[in-house]
Parts: structure tokens; C-alpha cells; sequence
């Protein structure tokens, strides 16, 4: 969300600064995300008159123009379609900086003719994104006057919005938050209600299923004719060119203001391009809308259009339509505001693919009580800058029921949002933000919130409101109370597997998890094969038995490794093997297994393969972190048979066996398929 100070004064009393303002938006939970202030880049460019704009002499679609700066005349070789002698225009002089590019002007020769500075559109001055050409300034403006003087250029604020805050996607929602952190005044916003001169004589009709009447529940619309639809003023052009929104005429200009300014979307259509009155219905099977985008949507019939005679003239609550869009020969208008269902307004956006301002807007919930102020407001803006007479309001359907109660109880401000503060400024803070209050017995508030606000439900709601308009910063710290520590969940087997998985994992291998089966003919490698370990109903036919040992396991993984040629493997899995097919026969096993190198490539040391002292490293260390008196293990020979007997040993502490290493038997690998050494 973009606006300017001085369109945030419009709607705010206040003499604070540009910085704290910005502060205080971030505080009260409007998240700035930048403030430009483009005086400070522009206040050398100047405001220059196009004495004479003459073809280039070398290219067709280049311009030499002569311009006045106000102190001497200059020459300026100029490519923009819209150069030509009169206008005023913004004028870069050599030395310059330009503002999006970063570039650094500089006094050169275009196709043989010498460029002594640069006429400057929108983009490149950081003023919107209009590079059709370069900006256009009013005829009245000064030459030789500073581009800030002319264009009074101000700070502009952009600001994140979460979905919940619909309210300040409008100008007027943001100063009502800031007026309520006491940093102004909102200022009276009274609209006077307008009386037709004659009946509409274009009917709507609200014409939904049973169940889908919600998709439009209200429908305002207004009949104005003999408008003259120009461009819009200076001042209504500049304030949506600050905020990157482009002006097109008086009558979409004025939608866009109140777009922005109130968060009301509005439409205008040309009357005299309808086909007979208007239904506000689902599309139907087939249809389709040429939208003012220039693109084609086929419609769903879970849309909703707002279609005349001849078929849809608009999606509702997100775009309008190409055939009956307004242009400089409209002279009479249909202005429509109306409500639309959030959910309806997103899934048709996102399934079309439309971003518009009216979409964002609707599916995050319009004030349902905006569409009668909305309207009157258009019809006085159109009436003042078109000209023309408008109807009598046409109104189909009905506001829907958005009021309801809240209990606030004070004391939950404090027990919720650890700060005590008295009930009378919990009071201010929710009336400032537009709650009806009222004091019930025992001290506890009823508080009815305002249309604006459907993101509030529940007292927790409030508590967020009061704690974020007193600030956030003003919450104090306070430690929370120190338990005495609690006593150890896992058991010693429990942490002894941890800190042996740490071990190894900071020894640089890699953790598996493979399943618990394998094939019943490799089991016999690893002294398996007991009838009591097939499996009667294998996931797979190869993976028929349990497991003896996981060492097959991690082979298999560093042969499908050394396959996909990756030849050094660091494996390991801290899992079951088993022995029996009774509780008991199984035990939680730490295996590890490398294959390749040792370690990789480097220019000092050598690469060599891994061997039988890194196997006993790593069964040392895993050892030694479960809590092992390593200094005090005897080492033998007697190793299992699928390792290599003379590679090979047994890490005992008195009889008890404690850990294997070693290579892998070469009959072993080979039955597995798998290059040594393992």
C-alpha cells in the first residue's frame, strides 16, 4: 500500500515528521517497507520548454529539439514519440545522476549530432512506470523552476499490509490507526447524500440460485449523463502518478482515487455501450469476457459477471470489460458499487490469473457498508470534475448483517498482553479505532466493532488491538519463572545412542535408514538362515528374510553408490539385527562402513584407501562417546567370518565382546557384487 504525506493529511490532523510517522506505522503493526522521499534525488533537474523538436538528420525515429532552460538554450537529442515543440518537460543536464539507472549523464553525440542533456519520462525519474515517453508537464509550469518546486514532489510511503487489515488498504484506515496512537487528529469525513434529477433508466437485477445469494449481496448503481470524460486534474493525476498508478481519464481516475483513498472499489460503465439493464448472476456454461486488460477469460460457473443483453460486461469485484469500458466519447455513465463474496472474488482470480486493485481489495473484505458512501462520493467527484446530472441512487438487494457484540473484560489486557493499563485508556484506544463501547456491571465492556473491522471476533482480538495502539515497544520484559530443572526422560540406552550417532556422523559419515530385511540367500554370508527369520509375507521377493546383521545392508548401499559413480562411501545405521524370532533374539547395533578413499583430494597429502585402522577409529570413537573405558579394551583376533582373518579384530573389555572391525572378506564382497575393500 502507497501514499504520499500530503494524501495522509487529507484525511490527518497532524505536524509529525516524515520519520516519525514511518516509526510509528511499524510499531502499530503497518510494517513500512520503504519511504522515498524524491526531492533528494531530483533537486537538480530542472523544468525546460521545447522551443523547436526537428527531425534527426541520421535517424528517422530520433528528434533534435532546442530547449530553453530558462538561463540558455540548449540542444537535445531526443528518441520519445511524444516530443514536440511547446511542451515542458523535465531536462537532465550532464553530470546528473538518473534516479533508477544510477547512470551518471554525460554531454555526447547521437548519431552525428551532439546531445547536450536528456528530457526524462516518469520511470526514469522514479515517478511511475509509464516509459511511453518522456513526462509531460502542465503548460502553465515554470521554466527553469526545480522539478520538486513543480511537480511538489513529497515523501511516499509504502507499507505491508497483513490480510487481515482490509481497512488500511484505503489512505483513511492509516490515518485512523495513527490518530489512535495519539499522533493527530482523523479528521470529520461527512458525506452528503445526493438527490437525482431523474429515475435511472437502466434497472439491475440480482439474479443468484438458492445458496448462492451471498456472491452478491448488495448492488448500488447510478445513472449520470452528459459527463465529458477528459483527462483528470493535475492534482488527481499526480497523486496516483506518485503512487505508480497510471492515469487513463477523469472517470477511471476517480475510481481509483476512492480505490485507494477509502478502500471501496468502484466500476463505471458506458452506459451507451449496454445492452438493456444489468444482471448481477453466475456466468454461464461457455461464456466469456474481453476484460479491460486486453486479454480474453473464459468464465466458469462459479463466477460471478455483471452481464447486460448481449452477456458479460464485468467479473465482479475484479475487472471490467473491454466493450463497455469508457473512453473520451462517453457522455453518460453507469457508476456501480456493490458487494461481492471474498471467497468467490479470490478462487476466480487466482484461477484466471487477474491481479487487480478491486480483487485484493474484495477478497479480503470490503467494508460492507462503504457501497452507498462509495457512490455518493464517485457521483459528487464525477458531477465536479465531468459535469452532467445524475440519477436517483438505484439500490438492488440489502447491507448484510455484520454487527455483532464482544466482551472485553480489562483485566485481560493485562493477563494477555502483559501491560496494566487503566480501563478508561483501554476505552480511548478501542473508540479511537472506530468501537462502539459501552460499560457493562463488574467493569466489563461491550464493544461492537466497527463495519471495517470483520477481523475482529473475540476478546483476544481487542487485547491485540489496545497492546498494538499502546505499542509494542511499551510491553515490558519480564523473565519467565525458573522451574527446578526436570528429571532425565531417556534412559542411559537412550542417550548412549545418541552420542554414538554423533560420533560418527562427526566422523563424516552419513546416517542410513534401510530396511530390516534382505535377501535369505545373502543372510547365509552372515550367519543367518534360521527358518524362524523368513519372512511368511515378504513387501517384496527379495526381501524375504530378517536381517543377521546390518553390515549387508550398508554394502548394498555403497555398491548402488559406486553404481551410480560415486565410489567413497561413509555409511552407518544405528538399528536391529536379529538372531531368533523370539523377544530377545535382537540387538540395537551401531555398524558403520566405508569403501574408497579415505579422505579426498588435496594438494598436500596424498589420497590412500580406507583400511582396517580407519574401521577401528571409528569403532574406538563411537565406543568412547556411549561411555566405554577405551584405555582398557584387549583387542583379538577371533572376528566373525565375513570379515578377513587377517584383517580383522575384536574389541573386548574381559569377555565381553564390545565391537568388530576389519575388511570385509573378499568372498563375502564378491558374492555381493561389490568392489573392495569394505
Amino acid at each position: 500500500m502507497k501514499f504520499t504525506l500530503s494524501w495522509l493529511k487529507q484525511h490527518l490532523d497532524t505536524t509529525a515528521s516524515v520519520e516519525t510517522i514511518g516509526a510509528t506505522l511499524t510499531m502499530i503493526g503497518l510494517e513500512v517497507e520503504a519511504i522515498v522521499e524524491p526531492a533528494a534525488a531530483l533537486n537538480q533537474f530542472l523544468v525546460a520548454h521545447a522551443i523547436e523538436a526537428g527531425p534527426h538528420p541520421n535517424a528517422d525515429r530520433l528528434r533534435v529539439c532546442r530547449v530553453d532552460t530558462g538561463s540558455e538554450t540548449i540542444q537535445v537529442v531526443c528518441g520519445a514519440p511524444n516530443a514536440h515543440a511547446g511542451m515542458k518537460a523535465v531536462l537532465a543536464r550532464p553530470g546528473m545522476v538518473i534516479p533508477t539507472s544510477g547512470e551518471t549523464l554525460k554531454k555526447g553525440v547521437i548519431r552525428g549530432v551532439e546531445s547536450q542533456g536528456m528530457l526524462c519520462s516518469a520511470r526514469e525519474l522514479g515517478l511511475g512506470e509509464d516509459h511511453s515517453g518522456i513526462l509531460d508537464l502542465p503548460p502553465e509550469t515554470s521554466v527553469g523552476a526545480s522539478v520538486v518546486e513543480a511537480l511538489a514532489l513529497e515523501a511516499l510511503f509504502d507499507i505491508a499490509i497483513t490480510p487481515n487489515r482490509a481497512d488500511c488498504l484505503g489512505v483513511r484506515g492509516i490515518a485512523r490507526d495513527l490518530a489512535a496512537a495519539g499522533l493527530g487528529t482523523l479528521k470529520p469525513f461527512v458525506i452528503e447524500p445526493m438527490t437525482g434529477v431523474f429515475p435511472s433508466p437502466l434497472g439491475v437485477t440480482l439474479a443468484f440460485p438458492a445458496g448462492a445469494e451471498n456472491a452478491c449481496p448488495l448492488f448500488i448503481g447510478r445513472y449520470l449523463r452528459g459527463v465529458r470524460n477528459g483527462d483528470s486534474p493535475p492534482w488527481l493525476q499526480r497523486r496516483l502518478t506518485a503512487i505508480g498508478c497510471r492515469p487513463i481519464s477523469a472517470l477511471v481516475d476517480i475510481t481509483n482515487l476512492l480505490c485507494f483513498d477509502l478502500a471501496r472499489p468502484l466500476h463505471v460503465f458506458d452506459a451507451n455501450k449496454l445492452n438493456g439493464g444489468l444482471t448481477v448472476r453466475l456466468a454461464a456454461a461457455g461464456e466469456s469476457l474481453a476484460a479491460l486488460n486486453g486479454k480474453t477469460y473464459a468464465l466458469s460457473e462459479s463466477m460471478v459477471v455483471i452481464a447486460d443483453g448481449h452477456g458479460p460486461q464485468a467479473l465482479g469485484g475484479i475487472i471490467g470489460g473491454e466493450t463497455s469500458g469508457c473512453s473520451a466519447a462517453t457522455t453518460d455513465v453507469f457508476l456501480e458499487a456493490a458487494l461481492f463474496d471474498p471467497a468467490r472474488i479470490a478462487a476466480a482470480g487466482r484461477a484466471l490469473g487477474i491481479e487487480s486493485d478491486a480483487r485484493y481489495r474484495f477478497e479480503r473484505g470490503v467494508d460492507p457498508t462503504s457501497a452507498r458512501a462509495g457512490a455518493e462520493l464517485a457521483t459528487r467527484l464525477i458531477l465536479d470534475l465531468c459535469g452532467g446530472e445524475a440519477s436517483e441512487l438505484l439500490v438492488a438487494g440489502a447491507t448484510p448483517v455484520w454487527s455483532r457484540e464482544i466482551l472485553l473484560r480489562p483485566a485481560r489486557v493485562r493477563d494477555f498482553g502483559g501491560v496494566d493499563l487503566p480501563s478508561a485508556e483501554i476505552r480511548r484506544i478501542l473508540e479511537a479505532l472506530g468501537n462502539q463501547v459501552a460499560e457493562l456491571a463488574g467493569g466489563i465492556f461491550n464493544v461492537v466493532p466497527p463495519p471495517w473491522r470483520g477481523d475482529l471476533s473475540g476478546e483476544p482480538d481487542l487485547v491485540e488491538e489496545v497492546v498494538r495502539i499502546h505499542g509494542f515497544d511499551n510491553v515490558p520484559a519480564v523473565s519467565l519463572p525458573r522451574e527446578p530443572m526436570p528429571p532425565l526422560v531417556l534412559t542411559l540406552a537412550q542417550r548412549r545412542r545418541a552420542w554414538s550417532r554423533r560420533s560418527l556422523a562427526a566422523r563424516g559419515m552419513m546416517e542410513t535408514v534401510p530396511w530390516s530385511f534382505m535377501p535369505q540367500a545373502e543372510t547365509l554370508l552372515f550367519g543367518g538362515g534360521q527358518a524362524g527369520l523368513v519372512l511368511a509375507n515378504p513387501i517384496s521377493a527379495d526381501l524375504d528374510a530378517m536381517r543377521p546383521s546390518i553390515l549387508p545392508n550398508l554394502i548394498a548401499a555403497a555398491g548402488r553408490n559406486a553404481a551410480h559413480d560415486l565410489p567413497d562411501s561413509a555409511l552407518f545405521e544405528i538399528g536391529p539385527q536379529f538372531h531368533g524370532d523370539v523377544p530377545g533374539q535382537q540387538k540395537l547395533v551401531a555398524a558403520g562402513l566405508r569403501a574408497g578413499v579415505a579422505s579426498p583430494r588435496h594438494w598436500n597429502t596424498p589420497s590412500r584407501p580406507v583400511d582396517t585402522f580407519d574401521a577401528k577409529a571409528d569403532a574406538l570413537a563411537a565406543l568412547a562417546a556411549a561411555g566405554a573405558p577405551v584405555d582398557r579394551l584387549q583387542i583379538t583376533t577371533d572376528a566373525p567370518v565375513w570379515y578377513h582373518p587377517g584383517r580383522s579384530g575384536t574389541l573386548r573389555l574381559g569377555p565381553t565382546v564390545l565391537a568388530w572391525f576389519g575388511e570385509i572378506h573378499p568372498k563375502v564382497a564378491l558374492a555381493l557384487d561389490v568392489k573392495g575393500p569394505l
